[in-house]
């Protein structure tokens, strides 16, 4: 596998921040420069007193961009960046600029083409035609809707890498693996950047997080299958603990459209293993080969291991539910346990706090399904919510005040009379529900305690392996807090 260049995408409102921005990436094989974006566009005042290697780029209104003016004045910054010498310019197919393609013969011609809504069936047809211009490299993004189209990118950047060099890129959520796998996908290089809307990771994070510069065709692959899974912090922890252990893996984001669709992804990209979180606890039980005996009882997996072709699927999430409560000595046998929800998470506490001889019982909007949990331990069902004075534990198993709907809660303020509320949410650290509970004079934990020890469960799983001591709770913490940094700056 040939090792990919990391390109980072620079924008600014003006051209000498451009310039500034420029000279302060730390970390890049070249940089892309976005005349677009800028009020004063001018190929010369970009270019002027440059170090690096550099992509420029004037990407039209029609192509996702912000060039306003005429293709004439855009051509001309192309052709005049082309001329001082940048190492490459970017033109879109669809300009039909075959002027500067035959002028330049396609040398140091970056050819792209865009689809914002789909990953087309033709790609093939597409890059014989964008090749036969003479390009030097083509650029080939689209939106990925799944993870299965990323697939499609996969085979094409494959196929088209043995002709000449090419960039394939899924936009969106879905599309992550294209870009921190770039070199499995046949790609010259990978983008990074502030474009969040096309799913652009920062260079530190491809960096220093996914550790970019080191992955190759050895690497073993991770990851977390889930729906979003933008929100989550397993990434930061695992990669941290792969980084402190010395392992040649990599854990990456799986945003699936479906079980089917992670499976189907999965098994050809050859994961090693996998975390399972919402919604694909129960229906990826389904999906693996064997269970083991906790997971069976549960009836859902937060965790899959692939050995020798075959698919064992295990659940951490017993065992990372009770450790906080056993290292703070709470009496869990003597109390009364409210749970909220009914999924895979539910059943998990349902199972632990059941083998410390909790009293149970589960409280779901949907009747039906509290009922099939509460089975499993002999337990109650209760109302929707609780009621006060119903219980002294009650525990959040819902995604209720997740990022980004932090101002959510499955329980009122006034309803909150018992002990303890654990919510097992962790995006943000302080749920609204856990402050409220603070608030009203209880004890309560919040899903981070929970999320490091199944966490650390996994890891050992997987590689037969503890995970440095702290590892993971500090990268979890660090990333976390980056999502309020965030939050801040923008609200």
């Amino acid at each position: 596998m040939a090792r990919p260049l990391l390109c980072v995408t620079v924008t600014a409102p003006t051209t000498a921040e451009l310039r500034r921005r420029r000279d302060a990436v730390a970390d890049a094989d070249l940089i892309e420069l976005r005349l677009d974006s800028v009020d004063d566009p001018s190929a010369a005042g970009a270019l002027a007193g440059r170090t690096r290697a550099v992509i420029v780029t004037c990407r039209p209104t029609w192509e996702g961009g912000q060039f306003r003016g005429s293709e004439d004045e855009r051509r001309r910054l192309l052709v005049e960046a082309h001329t001082l010498g940048a190492e490459f310019i970017d033109v879109e197919w669809r300009a039909r600029f075959d002027d500067v393609l035959a002028e330049t013969g396609g040398r140091r011609v970056v050819l792209s083409t865009h689809d914002f809504r789909s990953t087309p069936s033709d790609l093939s047809e597409v890059a014989r035609a964008m090749r036969a211009t003479g390009a030097q490299v083509l650029k080939i993004a689209t939106k990925a809707s799944a993870l299965s189209d990323c697939l499609r990118l996969m085979e094409l950047g494959r196929d088209e890498s043995k002709r000449g060099s090419i960039v394939v890129v899924g936009m969106g959520e879905a599309g992550l693996p294209s870009r921190m796998l770039a070199g499995r996908f046949g790609s010259a290089w990978t983008y990074a950047g502030n474009l969040n809307e096309l799913g652009q990771l920062s260079a530190s994070t491809l960096v220093d997080e996914y550790r970019f510069r080191t992955l190759n065709e050895s690497t073993e692959i991770y990851g977390v299958v889930g729906s979003p899974v933008s929100h989550s912090a397993s990434p930061a922890m695992h990669n941290a603990a792969f980084k402190a252990a010395r392992l040649n893996a990599v854990y990456l984001p799986f945003h699936a459209a479906d079980a089917a669709d992670f499976m189907t992804f999965a098994r050809a990209i050859g994961i090693k293993g996998a975390s399972v979180t919402i919604p694909f606890k129960v229906a990826l039980f389904d999906q693996v080969d064997e269970a083991n005996p906790v997971a069976r009882r549960i009836g859902a997996i937060n965790a899959i291991r692939v050995v020798d072709g075959r698919w064992l699927g295990g659940n951490t999430d017993a065992a990372g539910f009770l450790r906080p409560l056993q290292d703070g000595g709470v009496p869990i046998g003597a109390m009364r346990a409210s749970i909220l929800g009914a999924g895979g998470a539910a059943r998990a506490v349902a199972i632990a706090l059941a083998s410390t001889g909790g009293d149970v019982t589960v409280h779901a909007r949907t009747r039906e399904r509290a009922e099939d949990v509460a089975m499993l331990v002999s337990g109650k069902v209760g109302p929707w919510p609780p009621q006060p004075g119903s219980w002294d534990l009650l525990v959040n198993c819902t995604p209720i005040g997740m990022h980004p709907r932090i101002d959510d809660t499955p329980m009122p303020a006034d309803a909150l009379t018992g002990q303890l509320v654990y919510d097992l949410v962790y995006n943000p650290p302080a749920t609204r529900l856990v402050r409220d509970a603070i608030g009203a004079g209880l004890n309560a934990i919040g899903g981070l305690d929970m999320l490091v020890a199944q966490a650390q469960e996994q890891f050992q799983w997987w590689t037969e392996m503890r995970p440095p001591a702290g590892a993971m709770r500090e990268a979890a913490e660090k990333r976390l807090a980056e999502f309020t940094v965030h939050e801040n700056h923008f609200a």
